[in-house]
């Protein structure tokens, strides 16, 4: 029986030209990398990120596609995007979901495991 699976990692820097400190406002740039690990090819339909700042502060953002596509992944194949969010605090999390699709139409999610957003003068 097929199994479709896709791996995601992710990589964050934080925008010190898009920040703030006196908004406050803290810009951070995610890198995520979606690997197909199953063994029949399938599509990044849409995404769910859950965003969260030091005060509990939760935005979510759901749409299509991500940064504009909707890449169709072999087994084996990757896509990597970046893009970048703002939060009030110097740290903070985020987690997401991509929906994804088999050729034969059959849903199944990708989860994005919980990752930092950090300022690393706001671990001092």
């Amino acid at each position: 029986m097929a199994h479709p699976e896709f791996t995601c990692s992710v990589v964050v820097r934080h925008l010190a030209e898009q920040s703030d400190p006196k908004q406050p406002l803290y810009a951070f740039a995610y890198t995520v990398t979606i690997r197909n690990t199953g063994d029949i090819t399938a599509q990044v339909i849409a995404r769910h990120w859950i965003i969260t700042n030091a005060d509990d502060h939760r935005d979510e953002v759901r749409g299509l596609a991500v940064v504009g596509q909707q890449p169709l992944l072999k087994p084996g194949e990757h896509f990597e995007y970046t893009s970048w969010t703002r939060i009030a605090t110097p740290h903070g999390t985020m987690r997401g979901t991509f929906l994804c699709m088999t050729e034969e139409a059959e849903p199944f999610d990708a989860s994005v495991p919980e990752f930092g957003l950090t300022l690393a003068s706001a671990l001092h």
